[in-house]
């Protein structure tokens, strides 16, 4: 496999076994939550930066696919349990089932489509991640706290 640089990335893909619900009882879609989010350590936290997208992958049987979009607040840092990174992120009023992305051209290729159980974070390239814009209805690279620019 190929290694990563900071140009192929256009949104990074941070991956929970625990549904939003479970995260934060009060987290009720369209609003927002700041969170530290659990990592795996890899050559790739050192490409991750604060302003930079992400979404909230679920994965599992249970409902996987993308529940929240947002943006890194920070870097990765060192945890008890490992690295986690901080994130701003907006709980989508319907998840994008993984179903959806699979059926998609332009999106069926991402790594966490291909390797569910692959690296986290897992990673979307600018035509991927244009993809699920077009389902959250947004059609630039604006995710609430500025464009990020490689």
């Amino acid at each position: 496999m190929q290694r990563l640089t900071a140009g192929d990335v256009a949104c990074w893909v941070i991956k929970t076994a625990l549904p939003p619900a479970a995260m934060d009882r009060t987290w009720a879609p369209g609003s927002t939550r700041d969170l530290n989010r659990c990592l795996r350590a890899s050559y790739r936290l050192e490409l991750m930066a604060p302003g930079q997208p992400c979404l909230l992958w679920l994965s599992g049987r249970d409902r996987p696919g993308v529940h929240a979009h947002g943006a890194l607040t920070g870097v990765p840092e060192s945890a008890d349990g490992g690295p986690e990174i901080a994130v701003r992120l907006t709980l989508l009023e319907a998840p994008i089932p993984c179903s959806e992305l699979l059926a998609d051209p332009d999106a069926r290729d991402a790594e966490v489509l291909r390797m569910p159980a692959g690296s986290n974070p897992s990673w979307l390239s600018a035509r991927q991640y244009a993809a699920v814009l077009a389902r959250l209805g947004r059609r630039d690279r604006d995710v609430g706290l500025g464009a990020w620019t490689a």
